[in-house]
């Protein structure tokens, strides 16, 4: 007989309930995430970030924020490319995540404690905004949408780097593998083994490539499309605010 009282794995929450696990989790991997992202990425992820960067298409003066922030890696991104010209503010519910990125060299922002679901800012005050492997961990992601689409100026740009699941089959196995088995692995190693299992899982809770593009459109997003890179293991979000 299943056990009635045990509590769902975070991958199967929704709403506060994923919310509050997955800050959570966060907060618990906050110290190791760094050096696990570039083990998993063999440091990929920085190109990738730099990539979306490039499409915001910024000036100097603008103005950036970079939501579910994490460890600042995005605004470490957004400083390669524009140094100090550029004002960004980093949004993050996990605040030992904000901790590391204020500690970060080349990370420097303005952090705020924030749910991207409510974000703690204006709207219509930002030319970009970026968000890093953290749509699929909002408990509501068209919610998320609207918000980001708030906060932007009319001609502002938004994108969205994030795991997806790959079109070619082999491909798929291949990371099915990777991700199934060689992840958690690592992660416990370094003790974190469940919070890396749900790398894995919530790939394949997450919506797919076109419903992200429907929920950026309805939330008023125009000119959306999507870049595949690593033969479809992560992805590019773009959008415009009219």
């Amino acid at each position: 007989m299943a056990d009635l009282g045990a509590e769902i794995p975070v991958w199967k929450a929704k709403g506060a309930e994923k919310t509050r696990r997955v800050r959570e989790m966060f907060a618990e991997i906050a110290p190791t995430y760094d050096l696990l992202n570039d083990l998993i990425s063999l440091r990929g992820h920085h190109g990738w970030r730099a990539r979306a960067v490039r499409g915001l298409q910024l000036r100097p003066g603008a103005k950036v924020l970079d939501v579910c922030s994490g460890t600042g890696e995005f605004v470490r991104s957004i400083r390669r490319a524009m140094g100090p010209s550029v004002n960004v503010v980093g949004v993050d519910f996990a605040l030992p995540m904000l901790e590391a990125a204020v500690r970060k060299p080349g990370a420097n922002a303005l952090y705020v404690v924030g749910d991207a679901l409510t974000l703690p800012v204006p709207g219509d005050c930002f030319d970009g905004a970026t968000v890093g492997w953290g749509i699929r961990n909002v408990s509501d992601i068209d919610a998320a949408h609207v918000e980001i689409f708030r906060v932007l100026k009319h001609g502002g740009r938004f994108a969205s780097v994030d795991m997806a699941v790959p079109p070619n089959r082999v491909v798929r196995a291949v990371t099915n593998w990777v991700f199934g088995t060689f992840v958690p692995l690592l992660g416990r190693l370094f003790g974190k083994g469940a919070a890396y299992a749900y790398l894995h899982r919530s790939v394949g809770e997450f919506w797919s490539r076109a419903q992200l593009e429907a929920s950026m459109g309805n939330a008023g997003f125009v000119q959306v499309r999507h870049q595949d890179l690593l033969f479809g293991n992560v992805c590019i979000f773009e959008g415009v605010k009219p």
